[in-house]
């Protein structure tokens, strides 16, 4: 009869690459304020692109998540854009449910239809913004989805911000990361 040999296999880290950057600690809290604020914190990698570094078909996933708190019936935008200004896509004003110290998460993914100067580049994002709020753990899910061939152009630097904005300042209203990630997938 043959014998069998049982070898305790070895594991080794993967790199799966195309990790451009992370977020290394959380994010200051955006509270009692509706000015436009960033919840990027500071990492490791680079949210920028330089000028021409764009290809047809590159392609993006950004996750984010941290906690919110939120009063009901106001409202929060999630922005996202370049640090120029440059918008890439808006969630448009959410109107939200009491939450109080609840989890929330951002997927993002973008799609370079053509590169060029404004008017002929063109940046497709698509994705979802989540939320949980007080009543019955409830989780709501609002799409984002937004074609910019108008303002965005790859022949200058694009350096990436998410931002958010509440609509009443309130010591209740607010909304903080911890985790951001930025792949390139593919390209």
């Amino acid at each position: 009869m043959a014998q069998i040999r049982l070898e305790r296999p070895t594991y080794q880290s993967i790199n799966y690459g195309g990790g451009l950057f992370s977020q290394t600690g959380a994010s200051t809290p955006i509270q009692d304020t509706t000015d436009q604020l960033s919840l990027i914190d500071g990492g490791v990698g680079t949210l920028s692109v330089p000028a021409f570094g764009f290809n047809v078909g590159d392609t993006f996933n950004a996750y984010m998540s941290g906690i919110l708190s939120a009063n009901n019936g106001n409202t929060l935008d999630i922005h996202i854009q370049t640090t120029s200004g440059v918008v890439l896509a808006d969630s448009l004003p959410i109107i939200m449910r009491n939450a109080t110290d609840l989890p929330w998460r951002l997927q993002l993914t973008f799609v370079i239809w053509a590169t060029g100067g404004a008017g002929v580049a063109s940046i497709l994002t698509s994705g979802t913004f989540e939320y949980q709020e007080n009543a019955a753990d409830k989780f709501n899910a609002y799409p984002i989805r937004y074609n910019n061939n108008t303002t965005f152009d790859t022949t200058t630097s694009n350096t990436l911000d998410i931002l958010a904005q509440w609509n009443v300042a309130s010591v209740t209203n607010s909304i903080q990361s911890y985790i951001f990630v930025l792949n390139k997938i593919y390209g």
